[in-house]
């Protein structure tokens, strides 16, 4: 690998490393060999362990006493705490960017949702998530609240580390996209409490999809 830049070297090799746990070249369980990372990026350990350290803040590693750090496994339970949480943010978020929207926002986020139309109607899976990324960080942004963008950030942080993706189950990513049409027909009718609900809904929905899932012998998508 190439050498890091001396400048602000903790925070790019926390990006670095981040990348890969998101990727899964360090999967969840994982545990960190810091002087081998340090012998790959061409750096002491103290930038490394300050970079472990704003991970672990992020709750992406966990940092374990006389053990060392280890990337963060997640647990269904942790789907089942984090899951109502993003609901409830984000549909607070949908109400705030009803409220807050432009007629040419309204418009910018029809443009992403026909994507994810597209893509649904042609079955390309991995185009549909990467519109439904794009959907919902374009609410988040026309929500014009930082704090709750910021906190939403951190949980689907989170929630990367997990290998399922809930548009593999059977049947749902057409239960996704009607999601989407309901949240978008809130934004183009300016209803806010409607928005809300329909994007409450949709990530309760995609919690359930995930435990239908667990429940399949069929193996699981990384997402």
């Amino acid at each position: 690998m190439n050498r890091i830049a001396p400048t602000a070297l903790y925070q790019e090799v926390a990006e670095r490393l981040r990348q890969r746990i998101f990727a899964h070249e360090l999967p969840p369980g994982t545990w960190i060999d810091e002087q081998k990372l340090a012998e790959q990026y061409g750096i002491s350990r103290t930038p490394l362990r300050e970079a472990l350290k704003v991970l672990a803040s992020e709750g992406l590693v966990e940092l374990k006493p006389r053990r060392g750090c280890y990337v963060t496994e997640i647990s269904a339970q942790d789907l089942d705490d984090i899951y109502p949480l993003m609901a409830m943010l984000e549909g607070r978020c949908a109400s705030e960017a009803v409220r807050r929207a432009k007629a040419a926002d309204v418009e910018d986020l029809k443009g992403i949702h026909e994507a994810l139309e597209g893509a649904a109607r042609e079955g390309r899976i991995e185009a549909f998530f990467e519109a439904n990324q794009e959907f919902h960080r374009k609410i988040q942004e026309l929500s014009g609240n930082r704090w709750l963008l910021m906190v939403i950030q951190d949980l689907r942080k989170v929630l990367k580390l997990s290998r399922m993706h809930s548009l593999s189950v059977e049947g749902r990513l057409q239960e996704s996209l009607d999601e989407h049409r309901a949240i978008m027909d809130a934004f183009l009718a300016g209803q806010p409490e409607a928005a809300e609900k329909a994007m409450h809904d949709h990530l309760v929905s995609g919690r359930e999809a995930l435990a239908r899932m667990q429940e399949s012998p069929s193996p699981a998508k990384a997402a």
